[in-house]
């Protein structure tokens, strides 16, 4: 048996619609983690139990279900399949967990926990993030087996059901299971990929902070017409304070918030990969950091951004001025800003701008810390050199835009990272209408069937000597 006959298998789970049903079947589970209700507890334990569960097991692999140590999240899964003492291991990893379905809010045709298929997209909550990622994957090392009778290498896997809320409760895990969970690379999927004709491979994601701006300026809301002119407003103070923050097109104005790990060899990683074009938003030239590229200032670089801003009954204004404006602001930031400093650095700021009355409330959901791993180490090099032959092109991040929880692989297990993704920039992740494109799928089985094969049968980073 040969490598392509593994990728042939790969194709052939598509083509003959296995990879759909599967999928159907897995976007059933209505795992929104963001429910407080214990259903949402109970239906996340059942992910696990009745689908990765009895799967994983049928390819050889011990399991374990945890009770997860945080109360704010759901179980998780570990497993572990081991062919030798002396070849490599693979981590994994997936969370089947979702954000909330928002039941009315889809087109109309569209159900959030059913399939739906229009010509190349396949609609339902979770086809992008992250059910159809995590399936793509355990599919791959299946049809590795089955070519080959064996994989060639040791896997672990992680499945948790708590990624939305912050993967409350896995760092404590790590560090409960560190020996369990040692391998020589974490290769994983989540995220898009730049393009959606074109694999992409990133080695690491950009942290994440979430605070409210609030400002209070008087009880309750007064006449505008004997008033005004005479209170604050608050919403004035709270948009002039936003507006010290960046200048008119984005750019950032808090001096700790400007970082200096964009390096001449990350410039040159990015250096000419296309980020405009395609589905989704047109890209605005005018906006961000005006000496970066567009590359470089979506993975190089810190981006501020207002979520949501209100003051006032906006569904209902009335000739009051309000006595309270709230702005909820999210700051994304790269490897070499100090995720303790942010917000201290913020008060600093505004304090120097005049804006004391403007108050700093983080929120409490857990965020992940910047992380990136170099483009020539040699676990990226292996990687894509492999998913070059099968696909013949590769784009090359060394972080993804969003936030993953990748500082719990690199900080507690201490892994080098590779993500793979298998859903692209337009899919409406978290948003009403969520899909994944049918050719994307394909094509990542294809590709991981590959990656999987290879590493099997070629020496792999780590492993020379003892070849």
């Amino acid at each position: 048996m040969t490598r392509q006959s593994a990728i042939d298998k790969a194709t052939e789970y598509f083509e003959t619609g296995a990879f759909q049903t599967d999928l159907a079947h897995l976007v059933s589970y209505r795992t929104e983690i963001q429910n407080p209700a214990p259903e949402a507890r109970a239906e996340a334990l059942r992910y696990l139990t009745e689908t990765m569960l009895p799967r994983l097991e049928a390819m050889g692999f011990v399991c374990e279900l945890l009770e997860n140590p945080d109360p704010k999240g759901g179980p998780l899964l570990i497993g572990e399949r081991v062919e030798g003492a002396d070849l490599p291991t693979i981590l994994t990893y997936g969370h089947g967990d979702t954000v909330l379905g928002q039941e009315g809010m889809w087109r109309d045709g569209l159900k959030p926990w059913e399939i739906t298929e229009e010509g190349e997209r396949l609609y339902g909550r979770g086809t992008a993030d992250n059910k159809g990622q995590h399936l793509i994957n355990i599919a791959a090392l299946e049809c590795v087996l089955a070519t080959r009778g064996s994989l060639g290498f040791n896997t672990r896997i992680v499945l948790e059901m708590s990624e939305e809320v912050g993967s409350v409760g896995l760092p404590e895990v790590f560090r409960a299971y560190k020996d369990r969970l040692s391998a020589d690379v974490l290769i994983a999927s989540d995220g898009p990929r730049l393009q959606p004709d074109v694999p992409t491979m990133f080695m690491g994601s950009r942290g994440g902070t979430t605070f409210d701006l609030l400002v209070e300026t008087h009880e309750g809301a007064h006449h505008s017409g004997n008033w005004g002119g005479l209170l604050a407003d608050p919403a004035m103070i709270l948009a002039h304070a936003l507006a010290c923050i960046t200048d008119k097109r984005g750019q950032i104005k808090v001096p700790e918030w400007r970082p200096d790990s964009l390096t001449d060899a990350v410039r040159e990683a990015l250096r000419d990969l296309p980020v405009t074009g395609g589905e989704g938003p047109a890209v605005d030239p005018d906006w961000g950091e005006e000496s970066l590229t567009p590359a470089e200032r979506v993975f190089g670089w810190n981006s501020f951004a207002v979520l949501a801003m209100v003051s006032g009954v906006p569904e209902a204004p009335v000739n009051a001025i309000s006595g309270w404006a709230r702005a909820t602001c999210q700051l994304r930031y790269v490897v070499g800003t100090d995720p303790a400093g942010i917000l201290p650095a913020l008060r600093r700021h505004l304090d120097a701008h005049g804006f004391e009355r403007v108050h700093i409330r983080p929120h409490d959901r857990g965020f992940f810390a910047a992380t990136r791993l170099d483009p020539t180490h040699p676990w990226a090099q292996f990687v894509g050199v492999s998913i070059r032959e099968t696909a013949g092109d590769l784009h090359v991040l060394p972080n993804l835009a969003g936030s993953l929880p990748n500082d719990s692989f690199t900080d507690i297990l201490g892994l080098p990272t590779i993500w793979v993704p298998h859903s692209y920039r337009g899919c409406s992740q978290h948003a009403p209408n969520e899909h994944v494109l049918k050719p994307v799928c394909r094509d990542a089985l294809r590709v991981m069937a590959g990656v999987f094969w290879d590493i099997g049968a070629k020496t792999p980073p780590g492993k020379e000597v003892a070849a």
